[in-house]
């Protein structure tokens, strides 16, 4: 994927990775509960997205179905990448702390970050 993604763009690739391939008007549809985006703007956002290298279609007709290429977990690891990388010289240490100053963590937080640190420690023993 070239480019990092809107929001829009976002809500967009949110669809597709619940469900795809989905036409533009299906998409549409799916967001109207969110938004009153017209279908001409989801096909921009589409566009956008395909242009970007985050989804893909092909012809179904006389329509276009959309899916994603990425992942929304290769997506999230790339973006908290980029993220850690900027704000905190690549490391994941102070890039956690400051999410659990900011917004806090609850005891299931804690108890799940525990067990990765668990995991991890094995797999490099």
């Amino acid at each position: 994927m070239s480019d990092q993604i809107t929001k829009a763009e976002f809500e967009v690739m949110d669809v597709l990775w619940t469900k795809s391939p989905l036409a533009a008007a299906d998409i549409a549809e799916r967001l109207s509960k969110q938004n009153s985006w017209s279908l001409k703007t989801v096909k921009t956002l589409l566009r956008r997205l395909v242009d970007k290298g985050a989804a893909r279609y092909k012809p179904d007709g006389r329509r276009f179905l959309y899916a994603p290429v990425v992942s929304r977990e290769d997506y999230a690891q790339s973006m908290t990448g980029k993220l850690a990388d900027q704000l905190f010289n690549g490391r994941a240490a102070p890039l956690v702390a400051h999410l659990a100053e900011g917004r806090g963590l609850t005891p299931d937080d804690i108890r799940d970050l525990e067990a990765l640190i668990k995991e991890l420690k094995r797999e490099r023993s």
